[in-house]
């Protein structure tokens, strides 16, 4: 759905501003195609200059962009302090190019409360891309990695031993380095730090790509590296036909408050359980050959606790069964996809896996080892 960019101002101010009327519309809105890609790093990377460099390449390209540059809040009035709208005001007059900086107002992990639903927007008026630039705090920024569909990680030289400093975080969110102001001394030496540290790790490693943002080199090779790596991996790991849904797992506040609706409109409850290891009270509702999976946090820093902080109740994932898990695992690894845990037995004792957002286009995807 294409907006003015007027309207698609205000409507982006409605819903930072959490206007249920604007969520309720944003609810309504069908998804579009954009890619989501995240840039992460610690603060002098450059990450504004590499963002305005990319959106520049892009629209030689003839995609339309969104830039959400997520700012520290002003101490003043809680809002951005606008750097990167200083930074990037070339592309104002340019239609195909939406920007918005977005103050944090106190969220951690680098990106703010309303981003992913900012995103969402941009994502249903029909954006090609859109680029979201973090903060800058450091190794705390892994956040990004469970919106964006692909995370570039951004050093530069001279970092000397902060790259094993920080890996301990935002190093582990990585889909593609890259290594900015690559004409400074020390290129050569933190290129070497990244696939010193990253020979110590399984599966295939992220690509590594050199950029020189301020005179745009390097640029349309880590645009051709984030379409290479935002390809979904969905359908690579089994041969078509051989997948089911399993369930749908829905994040909600209260298992009591929410059974009744579904009961209401005829699901009946087939099993309560308490999963100790994922901290999540869940309640199984048969749904023909598959299921809702309703997911009630079991623990205050559980996964779905955090999930209901950041994006409300909602989709938290959805779960394949497919007829040789270990097989599909052994698949995915190859391809570069993200694996969130070693197959386990779940809810009802089904052995599953998690398949991070970033290999999948943006949605957890779990697979289910089909019964036999």
């Amino acid at each position: 759905m294409k907006l003015e960019p007027q309207v698609l101002a205000r409507m982006t101010t409605a819903v930072e501003n959490r206007d249920p009327e604007a969520l309720a519309r944003l609810g309504a809105m069908e998804a579009g195609h954009a890619r989501m890609v995240g840039i992460t790093g610690p603060p002098g990377a450059g990450k504004s200059t590499l963002v305005d460099a990319m959106a520049r390449e892009l629209r030689l390209q003839g995609k339309t962009v969104a830039i959400l540059a997520v700012d520290p809040s002003s101490h003043i009035s809680g809002g951005a302090l606008l750097g990167d709208r200083i930074r990037m005001q070339q592309h104002y007059g340019d239609p195909g190019i939406f920007i918005r900086s977005m103050a944090t107002r106190g969220s951690g992990g680098g990106i703010a409360r309303a981003t992913a639903d900012v995103a969402r927007l941009m994502d249903a008026a029909g954006m090609d891309y859109i680029l979201i630039e973090t903060v800058g705090v450091g190794q705390d920024e892994v956040e990004i990695a469970g919106l964006a569909a692909v995370t570039v990680v951004v050093l530069v030289p001279g970092m000397g031993d902060d790259v094993q400093a920080i890996k301990a975080g935002i190093m582990e969110i990585a889909s593609i380095f890259a290594i900015n102001k690559a004409d400074q001394p020390g290129a050569d030496r933190i290129e070497h730090e990244l696939k010193a540290m990253l020979s110590l790790t399984d599966g295939p490693k992220p690509p590594i790509v050199r950029t020189v943002a301020t005179e745009g080199k390097g640029v349309p090779e880590l645009l051709a590296a984030i379409e290479n790596r935002s390809l979904a991996v969905a359908a690579r790991f089994v041969r078509p036909g051989a997948l089911a849904i399993d369930h749908l797992g829905i994040a909600v506040y209260s298992l009591d408050q929410a059974i009744p609706f579904y009961e209401s409109i005829g699901l009946r409850v087939a099993l309560r359980e308490t999963v100790a290891q994922e901290n999540v009270h869940v309640a199984m509702l048969p749904a023909g050959d598959s299921r809702i999976e309703l997911l009630e946090p079991a623990a205050p820093a559980s996964p779905i606790s955090n999930f209901l902080a950041k994006r409300g109740p909602g989709l938290h994932h959805v779960a394949l069964r497919v007829p040789d898990l270990r097989g599909a695992v052994e698949r995915l690894r190859a391809s570069g996809a993200r694996l969130l845990n070693e197959p386990r037995a779940g809810a009802g004792g089904h052995l599953y896996v998690f398949v991070h957002p970033a290999s999948t286009g943006g949605v957890l995807l779990e697979l289910i080892q089909e019964s036999a």
